[in-house]
C-alpha cells in the first residue's frame, strides 16, 4: 500500500469466508502470525479440537450448553450450524474490545455467519477467498485427512453452494500462495503489509 492509499477512518472490521478447504484458516493463522497490527477473532465451537488446536488460540472449545448459554444471553455477534453438525459462533465482547482499543479485527467464518454480520454490520468489508481450481480445492481437502470420506463428501457438496457466493462479497482473494494472499487481505483490510514480521 502506497503512503497516499485511503485508510479507514476508525478500526474496522473485516469478514473472511470462502468455501470449505479453501484455506481460511492457514491464511488467517499467517496474517495473525506475521501481522501484529492484525487481531484475528477466535470463535466459540461446539466441535472438538483437532490435531494440534489449543483452546484460546485456535478457538474456544465449549459444550452444546455452554453454546446455548452464549446464544441466549445475546453474546455471540453471529453464529451457525456448520455442515449439519457443529455450531460455531463469534464472540461480541472480544471483537467490540479489540475494536474500541483501536485493533483491525479479521473474522475467519464461514457463509452463514458472513451473511449474519452483513445484517448486522454492514459496514464491514467482506472478502471471499476463493481457491486457485475446483480440482485444487478437492486436493486440499481430501490431502488434510481431517474427516472421513462421508464427511469429505458432504464438505464438497457444500462447497459447490459457497462458491456461488461470491458475488456477495466487497472483494475476492485467489488463495494461490498464502503469503501473497495473506498481504493482499491486510492491504484490503486498511493495514500495511510492509510491516510483516
Amino acid at each position: 500500500m502506497t503512503p497516499d492509499a485511503p485508510r479507514p477512518a476508525r478500526p474496522s472490521l473485516t469478514v473472511l469466508a470462502g468455501p470449505t478447504a479453501v484455506g481460511k484458516g492457514t491464511v488467517s493463522t499467517y496474517v495473525r502470525d506475521h501481522y501484529p497490527q492484525v487481531w484475528l477473532s477466535v470463535s466459540a465451537t461446539t466441535r472438538a479440537p483437532r490435531p494440534g488446536e489449543v483452546d484460546g488460540v485456535h478457538y474456544f472449545f465449549v459444550s452444546d450448553e455452554q453454546f446455548d448459554a452464549l446464544a441466549r444471553d445475546g453474546q455471540l455477534l453471529e453464529w451457525a450450524v456448520v455442515h449439519n453438525s457443529h455450531r460455531y459462533g463469534t464472540l461480541r465482547s472480544t471483537v467490540e474490545q479489540a475494536l474500541a482499543g483501536g485493533r483491525c479485527v479479521l473474522l475467519e467464518i464461514d457463509l452463514q455467519g458472513a451473511r449474519q454480520i452483513r445484517s448486522t454490520m454492514p459496514e464491514a468489508n467482506f472478502v471471499f477467498l476463493a481457491p486457485p481450481s475446483w480440482d485444487e480445492m478437492v486436493a486440499r481437502l481430501v490431502g488434510r485427512g481431517t474427516e472421513t470420506p462421508e464427511e469429505q463428501r458432504v464438505r464438497l457438496e457444500t462447497a459447490k453452494l459457497e462458491l456461488a457466493a461470491e458475488p456477495e462479497f466487497d472483494h475476492t482473494v485467489v488463495n494461490d500462495s498464502v503469503e501473497r494472499a495473506a498481504a493482499e487481505l491486510v492491504q484490503l483490510m486498511g493495514a500495511d503489509p510492509e510491516q510483516a514480521s
